[in-house]
Order: C-alpha cells, then sequence, then structure tokens
C-alpha cells in the first residue's frame, strides 16, 4: 500500500512561517542599510529581488486569508501547498546565486532557464491569484497572451512579434522585468515603511493618535467625526494599507461618532474616506511618494511638496462636511468626562513626535535614500517604545520579534502584486504593447483631453479596486499614466491624477472594498455607506481634473498664482461641502442648495482655462455665496430673536381687552 503524504504538523508550519517572515524583513533591513557594499560583496540588485521573491513565495502558499480583507490569517494544511512553497523558495534561491550565469546565457535561450522562467510565472500567478483575488492574476494573462498575438492585429494596437520562450525568459529574469523596479521599491522602501509602522504601533503610537485626536477635536461640535478625521490622517502616515487603518482607528471612532448621534452609515462613511485620505497625504502617501520620485525621476521633496494642497483640499472637505452634517442635525461635542487632557496626553506621548522628525530630517536635510529614513525612524520608534512607552505598552525582545514576523506578512501580498507589476512592465517594453497603447490614448487625448481623462479616471476605479496603496499606483502608473503624458499633460500632474482616482476605489461601488469594511463595523448597509462616501470624498473625483489645467495645486507656478489658486479653491470646497451637506448659515434647500453648489464649482474652475475671465466667473461665485450667507443671516436673526408667546404675558393681555 502507498502511504498518503500528509503535511508537517502544525507547530512546524508555525515555526516556518515566523522564520520566512523574519527573514524577509531583515533581508530588506540589511538592502536598507546597504549592509552588502559594507561588508564588500559584489552583488547584483536582482540576486536581492530573486531571494525576496523566493520568501515571499514561500509564504503566499502556507498562508490562507479570511472575510475578504486580508488582515486575518491562518496557517494551510494541504501537502500540496508545502510543495508549492517549497518550489518556489528553491527555485527563486537557484536563481538568486546563479543570477550571473542566468543573465549571460538568457539572450540564447537555453531550455532550462525557460523552463525555470515558466515555473516562477506560473507560481507568480497563483500566489497573486492567493493574494488578492482573480481580477489581477486574469490582468496579467491578459495582457501577456496579448502580448504573444498582438503581431498578428492590424492597427494602432499592433506589437512586434516575440517568440514565447524569449518572452518568458526576459520577464522573469530582466531588470526591466519581474525583477525590475517596482519589486525593487516593494523590497527596499515600502518594508522599511511598515516596519516602522509596526514598530511604532507596539510601542504605543497608535494609541497616542488616538489620544491627541480626541484632545484636539473632542470639544468642537461634531468632535467625534473629527477625531476621526485626525486620527485616520495620522494613523495613514504610517499604513500603506486602508482597510488597516480602518481597523486600527474605526474600532474606537465609528462607535464614538454613532454614540453622538452620526448614522451608522455616515459614521462608516466618515471613516472610509478619512482612512483613504490617509494614503494620499504627505509625508509618506502610503510609501507611494518614493515610488512616484523614481517613477518621474525628481527628489522625494517634489513629490512631498505637490501633495500638500491636493490633500489639505480633499481633509477640508470632509472636515467642512462633517461640521456642517453636526450643524445641520445638532451633534453636540463629546463629553468632557471623555476626553483626555491634550497637556497630560502631549507629555506621556509627546516622545512619539521624535521618529518622524528623524525620518523627515534624514530625508529632507541629511539627503538620505527613503528606505534608509524609514529604517532610522524605525530604530527611533525602537528607542521610544523602550525607554518611554505609552498607555503600558513598551517594546520588549518578544515584541520586536513580532514586529519582524508581521511586517513580513503585511509584504507577502505587496511583492505579489509587485512582481505581477514587472510582469506587465516586461511584456509591455518587449512586445511594444506599451508604445502601441500610449500612442491610441494619445490619439484620443489630441482629438480630445477631456475624453482621455474621462476614460483614463474610470479605468483608474476599475483597475485599483480592492488592492493595496503602492499596488493600486504601481499598476496605474505602468498601464494609464504614460498616454496622459504623452497627451501633454504634465507628468506630475499625470501620476497625481491616476494615484487619486485609483485610491477612490477604495469607497467607490460597486467594489469599495473600505467603505464596506467600515459599513461592517458599523453594522450599517455597505452600499449606501459607500454612495455617502462617494459624497464625503467628492474633491478626489473633481481635484485631479484640475491638477492637468491648474498646475499651481500642485506647488508649480509663482506664489502669487499658488496663493490665488489655494484661496479660491478652498472657497469653492466650502461652497460645495455646504451645498451637499444643505446647510449654509442655516438649512437650505432646493434651488439654494443648487444655486451655492455652481457658485462653487465656479470657484474651484482653474484660471488658466480662461484668463481674466476665469477670475470674473470667481467674482460671480463669490459674489452668490456672500448674497446666500446674508440673506440666510437675515432670516435666522428674527427665528433668534422671536419666542414663543408667554402664557402669563397671552393672559394679560385678555384681561385688558376685558378691562
Amino acid at each position: 500500500m502507498t502511504q498518503e503524504i500528509t503535511a508537517p504538523s502544525a507547530a512546524v508550519r508555525h515555526i516556518v512561517l515566523q522564520v520566512l517572515a523574519v527573514s524577509l524583513s531583515l533581508l530588506a533591513v540589511a538592502v536598507g542599510l546597504d549592509l552588502h557594499t559594507r561588508l564588500g560583496l559584489n552583488i547584483y540588485t536582482e540576486q536581492v529581488l530573486a531571494a525576496a521573491l523566493g520568501i515571499s513565495l514561500g509564504l503566499v502558499f502556507l498562508i490562507e486569508r479570511r472575510g475578504g480583507d486580508g488582515t486575518e490569517k491562518k496557517i494551510q494544511g494541504k501537502a500540496f501547498d508545502w510543495v508549492l512553497a517549497g518550489l518556489g523558495l528553491s527555485l527563486s534561491l537557484f536563481v538568486s546565486f546563479r543570477y550571473p550565469d542566468i543573465i549571460a546565457r538568457m539572450m540564447s535561450v537555453p531550455g532550462d532557464i525557460v523552463a525555470i522562467a515558466a515555473i516562477l510565472f506560473l507560481l507568480v500567478l497563483e500566489g497573486l491569484r492567493r493574494a488578492v483575488g482573480w481580477t489581477l492574476a486574469l490582468l496579467v494573462l491578459a495582457i501577456t497572451g496579448y502580448g504573444l498575438i498582438g503581431h498578428l492585429v492590424s492597427g494602432a494596437l499592433q506589437t512586434r512579434q516575440v517568440a514565447p520562450e524569449r518572452l518568458l525568459a526576459y520577464v522573469a529574469f530582466d531588470a526591466n522585468g519581474m525583477l525590475g523596479l517596482t519589486l525593487n521599491v516593494a523590497v527596499t522602501v515600502v518594508v522599511a515603511f511598515v516596519l516602522f509602522g509596526q514598530l511604532l504601533m507596539r510601542a504605543g503610537g497608535g494609541d497616542f493618535f488616538n489620544d491627541i485626536s480626541l484632545a484636539a477635536m473632542g470639544r468642537r461640535r461634531g468632535g467625534a467625526a473629527k477625531i476621526s478625521i485626525l486620527a485616520s490622517a495620522l494613523f495613514g502616515t504610517i499604513s500603506g494599507v486602508v482597510v488597516s487603518n480602518i481597523v486600527a482607528t474605526g474600532v474606537v471612532t465609528i462607535r464614538l461618532m454613532t454614540r453622538s448621534g452620526y448614522r451608522p452609515k455616515v459614521a462608516a462613511a466618515i471613516e472610509a474616506v478619512a482612512s483613504t485620505g490617509g494614503q494620499i497625504a504627505p509625508p509618506v502617501m502610503g510609501a507611494v511618494a518614493f515610488l512616484m520620485a523614481d517613477f518621474l525621476g525628481v527628489t522625494y521633496a517634489e513629490i512631498a511638496i505637490a501633495a500638500i494642497i491636493p490633500a489639505a483640499l480633499y481633509y477640508l472637505a470632509l472636515y467642512f462636511q462633517v461640521d456642517l452634517e453636526a450643524a445641520r442635525t445638532g451633534i453636540a461635542p463629546i463629553a468632557e468626562k471623555d476626553l483626555p487632557s491634550a497637556r497630560k496626553t502631549l507629555r506621556r506621548g509627546g516622545i512619539f513626535i521624535l521618529p518622524f522628525a528623524v525620518m523627515l530630517g534624514a530625508l529632507f536635510w541629511l539627503g538620505q535614500r527613503p528606505e534608509t529614513a524609514a529604517l532610522w525612524a524605525a530604530a527611533a520608534a525602537l528607542i521610544c517604545g523602550t525607554v518611554f512607552g505609552y498607555g503600558g505598552q513598551r517594546i520588549k525582545p518578544r515584541t520586536i520579534w513580532h514586529a519582524l514576523v508581521e511586517t513580513g506578512f503585511a509584504m507577502t501580498d505587496i511583492l505579489m502584486i509587485s512582481a505581477a507589476a514587472g510582469f506587465i512592465i516586461g511584456v509591455l517594453n518587449v512586445t511594444g504593447l506599451g508604445f502601441a497603447g500610449t500612442f491610441a490614448l494619445a490619439e484620443i487625448g489630441q482629438n480630445n483631453l477631456m475624453s482621455l481623462l474621462i476614460l483614463t479616471a474610470l479605468a483608474s476605479l476599475v483597475l485599483g479596486m480592492g488592492m493595496p496603496t503602492v499596488a493600486v499606483y504601481l499598476l496605474l502608473a505602468i498601464l494609464l499614466a504614460p498616454p496622459l503624458v504623452e497627451a501633454g499633460v504634465s507628468p506630475i500632474a499625470a501620476h497625481f491624477f491616476i494615484f487619486y482616482l485609483g485610491m477612490m476605489s477604495m469607497v467607490t461601488p460597486p467594489v469599495g472594498i473600505g467603505a464596506f469594511f467600515a459599513a461592517a463595523l458599523a453594522k450599517a448597509p455597505p452600499m449606501q455607506t459607500a454612495f455617502v462616501a462617494m459624497r464625503l470624498g467628492w474633491t478626489a473625483y473633481i481635484v485631479p481634473f484640475l491638477f492637468v489645467v491648474s498646475p499651481p495645486l500642485l506647488m508649480q507656478g509663482s506664489a502669487a498664482e499658488i496663493a490665488l489658486a489655494v484661496a479660491a479653491a478652498v472657497l469653492g470646497v466650502y461652497a460645495v461641502s455646504a451645498s451637499l451637506a444643505g446647510w449654509f448659515n442655516g438649512g437650505i434647500e432646493g434651488i439654494q442648495r443648487a444655486i451655492l453648489g455652481m457658485a462653487g464649482l465656479s470657484l474651484l474652475l482653474p484660471e488658466t482655462l480662461g484668463g481674466t475671465s476665469t477670475l470674473i466667473v470667481h467674482g460671480l461665485g463669490l459674489g452668490i455665496m456672500v448674497v446666500l450667507w446674508l440673506l440666510r443671516r437675515a432670516r435666522a436673526v428674527p427665528a433668534k430673536t422671536s419666542s414663543k408667546p408667554n402664557p402669563e404675558h397671552h393672559i394679560i393681555t385678555k384681561g385688558q381687552e376685558h378691562r
């Protein structure tokens, strides 16, 4: 009788997973600290990337996701998964050790190299499917398949003919394929920032952010919602996953909002939009700031500065709407007894500002690489958590181990997506499909730029659905940014355009995973929550179009131009937000809401479209706002001064009449 092959015991699996996760984290730390150069090791970057890919393949086949968001993990017990994990790890390590020989023989396309490339291609696709589902895996297959038959297509989308074996070898081993820029940035930059976030949270940094948000915003009307906005923005600077942001802050803020009077679907939508905004806010932008700098060939500082105004408009619109909603529905501040003291909170946890200061100082003043700056910040967080801590939390040796393990787990999905993005880049390059697609879309842009922008916006919303921040940007930067640039859009505006709209896929139906997850926490209807979230995050659907025609919104231009654009945009955002909320110095309905909304949109109209005439439109919009404000005030004053008739006064009057 043949003996059935069984998987190792649960204890063995647990140890293997932890060792693999820690190895991945430590490998990224070593790369970030440039240890191989310091030790005099002359190795290719691709060798390090192949090793990291192998470890992540070992992890992805031994982890099963539950609940659809990827945050809960359990060990799989199938023997076949162990076979896949071992095959992925061993083949990748073989590539790592033999990469100089492989790259030297690759052009002749020998059989062993093609076989290894084919197996790795299939393993990454299966790992990708397990990590984020079928959508991206099918997209990779579709683009690869088109790359093989594209030479048979006539017209603008015709590609050059490439033999299947040469295509496989190129996408698997060339520096412009799987082992290229996207995987490199993920292994170096993103892992470092994830580790920084893990250490900061385990030191008590998350609790500090929540408490300081309570202290800062809790005493204002609708204070619970404003706490959510501030806490999510702060937490978003150290989290590259919207769902993780919602989990960390929403479990507290959603309950606060519903208790203070917000409807569950509104509370969930506020948390979802605020958490999504944490990914577009500088200085980190979910680690996308560093990716974007690499893609555009500019400094990180330029990206961070350009992101300030759009992120501010996004959060201002959300803040205005929750404030006006609180005024309209009479939602009071949080009870004083439930609020921490700002002074005591800063005294106990103010030290957690230090890691961010270290990171920004290393980036801006010392000119360090992003991964090095992140590791310095992680070291600062480690010291702060070990020596001080917050709320009873302190970092211990076991805590460091767990942080390294969770960093490895968190990076598994991102590395699968990055490798798949490398496949797409490789196919686009070697077949010429990237040029053909860019040319076809650029033709649309030459005839009608707005049509190109709308098509790109819709594609960004669809392609970005359900993926982590880094993955959204990587995919869209590869597929959709080049046509915009070819059509004449400035590179930085094109990349911000696709990034913002890609991130809004997190709250946009029919997927809207961020909104749905927040709805689950609030026990609210998911689809209704998503539509409320769209209303609250409206600026992220409109402002990206303004990037294209109004460079001052990205800090491109003179100080006067930037100041004028910002002033008009802030007023416009307030007017549109008031129109959507139905409150402008009092309740407004019907025609008044429509007029106020149009006035706000006129203020958002960029000057570059019409020069002096646009300034006139701005003036009309501002004038409408002032008139409506005065009208509302005139109506409010009598209502405020009048009172209900006093019964005693009414009796006296009647007695006087009798007399």
